[in-house]
């Protein structure tokens, strides 16, 4: 029989709200001059690696982070994020 509760959540209006979550994979520092001189084909280096995971956003607040893979079942070149670490309360991944 199901729980009530797990039924009432599955019907609440907000659960069909989309959400838009800002995946970053690392950031660059140039000076003005230096970015005014980008051009097409410019490499602009992170400070990240690769390897780095890379975190995920809702709005300034970080709530998880994870590693970037290609998604399975979708076109080929097509990112995704494999979970390693999930926020579940205020300052879990400081």
């Amino acid at each position: 029989m199901d729980n009530p509760a797990e039924t009432a959540n599955k019907t609440h209006p907000l659960h069909n709200i989309p959400i838009e979550v800002t995946v970053t994979v690392g950031k660059a520092r140039p000076l003005v001059r230096d970015l005014l001189q980008l051009g097409e084909n410019a490499v602009l280096p992170l400070d990240s690696k690769i390897e780095d995971p890379v975190e995920l956003y809702i709005g300034d607040r970080l709530i998880a982070r994870g590693e970037l893979q290609e998604a399975e079942g979708a076109e080929p070149g097509q990112l995704a994020v494999r979970l390693t670490e999930v926020a579940h309360d205020k300052g879990d991944l400081s």
